[in-house]
This record gives structure tokens, C-alpha cells and sequence, in this order.
């Protein structure tokens, strides 16, 4: 018979969570956690010190919202925000969130062309942005359509006709009201997403998406003990530290910010600042050995993404915490959850059951639900999911049927029930007839004593249509002596089946990625360079140079 696996404890948990009373949108959430907690630290920016109260950070975004209406901006006005990890970008947000206005997160890291692209694309009509980015604006040989120097807003400087936001933060009205009334169901972000290919993609986000994101994220978190101290260490204009920071306000405890990703500042930030919760990346294990140390931290909970089982079990033994894997979206916010009572379920390569508000099922090409145990294509629906992609007719008919999204992840459901995530249907490797999950051969590889990072890709082949190839970084202070192609086909020989075993191996120090740090597999071979080239191949047993990669080919 089926185990139970905490199911039964996590249908209880929804139950509870669907019940429960939330707030219409951010600016009433911000408002409900003021009252609660008042003067207690609701965030700290680790390197800068700075620190602000619930009440404090509440004042700042009515005084915020009342300066941004005086200049203009008004419900349904698009708002780029190109701001690092300081206080002016939550500020920022929830300001905007108030008048009924839309945010659009940029990275501050684009160039002159990709800024280009989304302002135009997402027809921003003003801009927030940092001092350091201003180059990348500059750099413009015009503004977009639909901007204008004097709609341009500096934080941390000025600019000629534009308007400091530290001016607009100092002389609004505390008391602001909104001029145009708010509903859960109105438009919050234009959250750009970053595919391995193509052209980025803004997710249209309601109010209601980002109020039960962050709220039933600290439901479930919570659950696992005092949590209060979240580590916030991704750049704020990606989607998860916009709902950890939330998170941590529903927990009425403390978002700990830092400036940058930094893996090797990140120990110490968890340590010094008595984090409990975290999003955990499975190479840090690496970067991390085991040792003493691990007992200064304070962790109870850490999120994980396709972790190997021996990877989850280290993690709770080591730190004394619960490890637990979900699968989330930008269009769909949480969808599947591993109960925190899984047991044994939860080392196992499973995504878990549907979240709060949350139905999901598995679809075959045909359109029809797949018997259990088969692959296909995860659609989930519910409330508060993505209204839709802004302006793209053709990818809304394609990515939705009815009021289901397709995510483009296969997956299969277990005996028990969980959904366990096959790979992207994008990134499926087809070998003489045969289906081979990225993902599967990827896990495989990081699981080999020194390789921290794998990417596994199709090549062209005339006789079986595609060969396996794999691309390999390895640990700081770890050679391709320390992992030849030799111990690595070894590696493979019980794990995984011949077809599926690399054909071809190379090593990267770098992988490109995209703005929210995925690698981009099309870009790892420089264009004009034959896939081959550079690689050492299993069946000849050597290294290939360009002119052999082209003979073999023909």
C-alpha cells in the first residue's frame, strides 16, 4: 500500500491555509504587519548596517506613494525599478503597490540593449534607478517611447532634469490615501522571465500573487519551528527575494539582506546573523566540507532544487535543519510542496504534493491526463497564478488551456502520489528513438567528488540524431586530472544506463547564464565552433580537435 509520507499533516496545513483571512493587496499586508509588530526590526542590510522597524518601513511607503502621485504616476502607470539590494527597492515597490501603480524589475546589471529592450517592451513611462546604472541609461541614443528625462528618478544622485528619490522620500505625506481604489485582483509587477532561449517574457502579477506567495510561504516555513531570520542573498529584482521578503514579514521576524550572491561571504552572514532560513544551493555543500563549523549555525529550514538524495540527507544531518524541495514559477508562484513530515519521501527526487490554492496534473501530448507512473507535461492552476504574458498573444494561447498553465516541465506521479519532475520538455536529449532527461544525466554528474556544476545537451549526430555531451565545472583547487573523462564514465557505469552515459566531455571555468543566474546552454559553445571540438570522446577514447569533430560528421 501507498505510504502517507505527511500528506495527511499537509492537507491539513491547506485546509487551514485556504481558510485563513488575507490581506487585498501588499499595502494592506505592510499595514497589518505594522500594527502587529511596530517597532521590531523588519529588515537589515548586513554590509550597510542599516536596520528599519515594521512601522518605519510601513511610514516610508505612504510618504513614498504620496511624492510619486504628485509627479504623476497613477494606477495602472508602469514603473521600471532598476535598484540593487537596498532599501529603496522594497520601499519602492510597495509605494508603487499603493497607488495601484505597476512595477517592472530590471536588472542592474543589463546593458544599454537589454534595458532598451524591456523599457520598450514593457512600455515603462518611468524609471527608478540607481546612480551606479545610470551608464547603461545613458548610453541610450534615445529614450523609449513613452519616457521622458523629467520621468526619470535617481536614487543616490541626480541627474539634469530628473528628481532625486531621496527628495521624494523626505517630503511626502505620511498620511497618503490612494487616489483610485485597489483590488487583490489588480495589476502589481511586470516581472520579467529569463528562458534558456529567446527574448525575456513579463509575467503580469497580481496583488493577490504576491499577498498568498509570501503568506503561505511563511505557513509553511513556520511550521517547522521559530523561524524569523531569512537570508536574503539574490538580487531583489528576481521574484524570490520579493516573496522571502514578504515571508519574513508574515513570520513578524527579520529579512537579512546582503548586497550580492557571494558564496564565500554567505557562511559567514548565516553564522553572524543567526539565519534560520534560507534558499540553499547544493553546491555549497561542496564549498563548504563538513566540519566543527557547522555547528555555529542556527538553520531550521532550507529550501533545495533538484538536490541529490545523499545531498539531502548531509544537509539535515549536518546542520540540524529540514531540507525540503518545491516547485515554483514566476507564472504560478508555489505549486508543489514535500511535506516537512515526508520521512524517507523527502530524500527521494520528488517535487511533493500541490500547495495551497493549488491543483496540478499531468498531461499527454493529446491533451489527456496520463496514467500514473507515465510522463508528461505538469499544468497547474489556482488562484492569484500569472493574468498572462504582456504582450504575447502566441505564447498566452500556447502556455495556457483553459485555466490551466503548462508549465514545459514533464513530470510523472508516484504511487504515493508526488510528482516527481522529469526535465524540460525543451530539454530533452533524443538518442537512436530514446528519451534522456538534461536533468537526470545532470544529477549524475554532481554527484562525481569535485564537479560543482554540469550541463547536459544534445549534439547532432548523423546516425543516432543526438549524442549525450556534457560540460563540466568543477570545485575551486580540483583539476580535470583530479576528474578525468575516465572516472567519470566510470562514475556512470551504475547510475546510469549506457545510452544515457556522455559520449562527449568538456570542462568550462564559466558558465553563461541568464539575468536570474541559469546557465544558458545555447551559449556554452561559442558560435562557429563545432560542438564536438574540444572534447574528449568515449568511443574513440581521445580528445577531438575541430578537424576531427568535422570528419566525424563528414
Amino acid at each position: 500500500m501507498p505510504g502517507d509520507y505527511g500528506v495527511a499533516q499537509m492537507m491539513e496545513q491547506r485546509s487551514v491555509a485556504e481558510a485563513a483571512d488575507y490581506p487585498d493587496t501588499i499595502g494592506d499586508l505592510v499595514d497589518r504587519a505594522a500594527d502587529t509588530h511596530g517597532d521590531a526590526t523588519l529588515a537589515k542590510w548586513i554590509e550597510s548596517g542599516v536596520t528599519m522597524s515594521y512601522a518605519e518601513f510601513a511610514e516610508k511607503t505612504r510618504k513614498l506613494a504620496s511624492s510619486l502621485v504628485a509627479r504623476g504616476i497613477r494606477k495602472g502607470t508602469h514603473v521600471a525599478v532598476m535598484l540593487p539590494n537596498v532599501a529603496a527597492f522594497p520601499i519602492t515597490w510597495v509605494a508603487l503597490g499603493r497607488i495601484g501603480a505597476v512595477m517592472i524589475p530590471v536588472n542592474v546589471g543589463y546593458t544599454q540593449q537589454e534595458l532598451t529592450f524591456v523599457l520598450t517592451d514593457a512600455d515603462a513611462q518611468f524609471v527608478v534607478i540607481d546612480e551606479s546604472a545610470l551608464p547603461a541609461l545613458e548610453a541610450m541614443e534615445a529614450l523609449p517611447p513613452l519616457l521622458s528625462d523629467t520621468r526619470i528618478i535617481v536614487h543616490g544622485g541626480t541627474r539634469a532634469d530628473g528628481q532625486s528619490w531621496e527628495a521624494l522620500l523626505d517630503s511626502g505625506d505620511p498620511e497618503f490615501t490612494a487616489p483610485s481604489p485597489i483590488s487583490r485582483n489588480d495589476l502589481l509587477n511586470l516581472q520579467y522571465t529569463s528562458g534558456t532561449t529567446g527574448f525575456p517574457k513579463g509575467c503580469m502579477l497580481s496583488h493577490d500573487y504576491w499577498v498568498l506567495i509570501g503568506s503561505l510561504a511563511a505557513h509553511w516555513r513556520g511550521s517547522s519551528g521559530d523561524v524569523k531570520n531569512v537570508l536574503i542573498w539574490a538580487p531583489f529584482y528576481y521574484m524570490d527575494p520579493q516573496w522571502q521578503f514578504l515571508m519574513a514579514m508574515q513570520l513578524g521576524g527579520t529579512a537579512k539582506i546582503a548586497p550580492r550572491m557571494s558564496m564565500t561571504k554567505a557562511w559567514d552572514y548565516m553564522v553572524d546573523e543567526e539565519i534560520h532560513y534560507c534558499i540553499f544551493p547544493e553546491p555549497a555543500l561542496k564549498v563548504w566540507p563538513e566540519s566543527e563549523t557547522d555547528k555555529k549555525l542556527h538553520l531550521k529550514f532550507v529550501s533545495i532544487f533538484g538536490w541529490s538524495a545523499e545531498s539531502r540527507k548531509a544537509a539535515e544531518r549536518r546542520f540540524g535543519c529540514v531540507a525540503r524541495e518545491s516547485f515554483g514559477m514566476t507564472e504560478i508562484g508555489g505549486g508543489l510542496m514535500v511535506p516537512e513530515q515526508a520521512g524517507e519521501k523527502a530524500y527521494q527526487r520528488t517535487c511533493g504534493i500541490p500547495a495551497a490554492f493549488r491543483e496540478a496534473r499531468i498531461v499527454g501530448a493529446d491533451g489527456k491526463d496520463v496514467p500514473q507512473g507515465e510522463v508528461g507535461e505538469l499544468w497547474i492552476a489556482g488562484r492569484g497564478i500569472l493574468w498572462g504574458y504582456y504582450k504575447r498573444p502566441q505564447a498566452n494561447a500556447e502556455g495556457f488551456s483553459g485555466r490551466w498553465f503548462r508549465t514545459g516541465d514533464l513530470f510523472r506521479q508516484d504511487e504515493d502520489g508526488f510528482f516527481q519532475i522529469v526535465g524540460r520538455i525543451k530539454d530533452m536529449i533524443r538518442r537512436s528513438g530514446e528519451n534522456i532527461a538534461a536533468q537526470e544525466v545532470e544529477a549524475v554528474m554532481t554527484s562525481i567528488p569535485g564537479v560543482l556544476e554540469a550541463a547536459a545537451v544534445g549534439v547532432p549526430d548523423p546516425r543516432r540524431g543526438q549524442e549525450v555531451k556534457v560540460y563540466l565545472r568543477l570545485s575551486e583547487g580540483v583539476s580535470q586530472q583530479d576528474v578525468s573523462p575516465e572516472t567519470v564514465i566510470a562514475h556512470c557505469s551504475s547510475r546510469l544506463a549506457r545510452f544515457k552515459t556522455p559520449r562527449f566531455i568538456a570542462y568550462v571555468d564559466e558558465f553563461p547564464r541568464t539575468v536570474s543566474n541559469k546557465i544558458r546552454k545555447g551559449d556554452i559553445t561559442p558560435d562557429g565552433t563545432h560542438p564536438r571540438a574540444d572534447s574528449w570522446d568515449r568511443t574513440e577514447g581521445r580528445w577531438l580537435t575541430a578537424a576531427d569533430a568535422d570528419a566525424q560528421t563528414g
